[in-house]
């Protein structure tokens, strides 16, 4: 059986992920389970998987739980992510929250299935370093799942080009002009994927894909310059690999995050999950694609810009993003701002060469204090 540590075990991948576990019975031994401030939903959950280790953000709900699993269960997730019981590390947290335990499990040897993308946006060259020392990195997001798959068994050196996919997400089809008066019930409501609000949300503006472009450059030690992105609204192409001799590999499959996540927990082996819609191409008809309108998605254009200069400033968007989506569901400023925020926060930042896991976490933490400050002041 593999020991798995779920680390955002209340977070729609942390959820999903154990929905892989109850469908391949006899596979996974749950070992730990960390989450948010989702307490009560941690403790359901530990009551059904009997983990060894168990932590949540601490707080008043933290301590009950805490008291209730015994002291000696209570384990920060660095702790959790490398003890000796674990072979595989599901990183499903949301922000800073997943580097620390990203890099304590690399470093212990651990199968890292990584779900979050901060750990990479923010902290890359700290885990590409980590991983040459030892350790396995299994991405999860569907895109970057489908760019692993399509090189098992392929030499890095053949590698021509990769080719995220985006399916626009929830204004794809809106007036330009209508985006001002959105409202974050709308923008939650994602055509083609069921994911966390933060998520989804990112995919309305597309800074998702200039992140995953940016993860996509350490997962696949691929210079960002040979990093794509093609609108595709099905959401059946998940991402494509270009080959030197002008071979294209694409990975395919219905819009499901159980996939990839079962993936890269049962790697090198594949399970069968019954309950997985299957593909029928057929019945899907004509799948279409198309150029990314940059005037749609500024998002999109300011994360790879940030990612081209090589420095902190890829961490500092990465926290103004944070902050910005934030402002945006909790109605303190307009959609549009996300990007005028984003836009603001990379023309006063001043990056230094990324060198050091701290300089990075505090660009990031600039980033999200000058966002909040923006707000504060009316100035979004």
């Amino acid at each position: 059986m593999i020991g798995l540590a779920i680390l955002g075990s209340t977070g729609s991948i942390g959820e999903q992920a154990l929905d892989v576990v109850r469908a391949l019975p006899g596979r996974f031994r749950v070992v730990g389970l960390a989450a948010g401030s989702n307490t009560g939903r941690l403790r359901t959950q530990v009551e059904e998987f009997r983990p060894a280790a168990v932590w949540a953000r601490p707080g008043h709900e933290a301590d009950l739980l805490a008291a209730h699993v015994g002291r000696e269960a209570w384990q920060p997730m660095e702790e959790m992510a490398r003890r000796p019981d674990v072979d595989v590390v599901l990183v499903a947290t949301s922000g800073r929250a997943g580097l620390g335990p990203t890099l304590a499990a690399l470093e212990a040897k651990k199968a890292v299935a990584l779900a979050n993308k901060e750990a990479l946006v923010v902290g890359g060259r700290a885990v590409r370093e980590a991983l040459e020392r030892g350790g396995e990195l299994r991405p999860v997001d569907s895109e970057h799942s489908a760019i692993w798959q399509c090189l098992w068994g392929e030499s890095p050196e053949s590698i021509s080009k990769l080719t995220l996919t985006a399916s626009g997400g929830a204004f794809r089809d809106y007036d330009l002009e209508a985006l001002d008066r959105v409202t974050p019930e709308q923008a939650l409501r994602h055509p083609t994927w069921r994911m966390g609000p933060k998520v989804t949300i990112d995919s309305a503006t597309l800074f998702n894909k200039g992140m995953e472009a940016i993860e996509a450059r350490w997962l696949f030690d691929v210079p960002l310059e040979r990093v794509d992105v093609l609108q595709h609204r099905e959401s059946v192409v998940h991402s494509l690999v270009t080959f030197t001799d002008g071979s294209v590999k694409a990975q395919l499959g219905e819009p499901d995050m159980r996939l990839p996540i079962q993936c890269a927990l049962t790697y090198p082996e594949r399970g069968e999950v019954p309950a997985l819609p299957p593909l029928d191409l057929a019945a899907r008809g004509a799948l279409h694609f198309g150029k990314v309108d940059d005037q749609r998605f500024p998002a999109l254009r300011l994360a790879l810009e940030a990612g081209r200069r090589d420095d902190t400033s890829a961490a500092a968007l990465s926290g103004a993003d944070e902050a910005a989506v934030e402002h945006f569901l909790a109605g303190r400023c307009r959609f549009t701002d996300i990007a005028r925020l984003l836009e603001r926060t990379l023309e006063a930042h001043r990056p230094v060469v990324e060198r050091r896991v701290d300089d990075l976490l505090a660009a990031e933490r600039w980033g999200t204090d000058f966002v909040n400050t923006a707000v504060t002041a009316g100035i979004a």
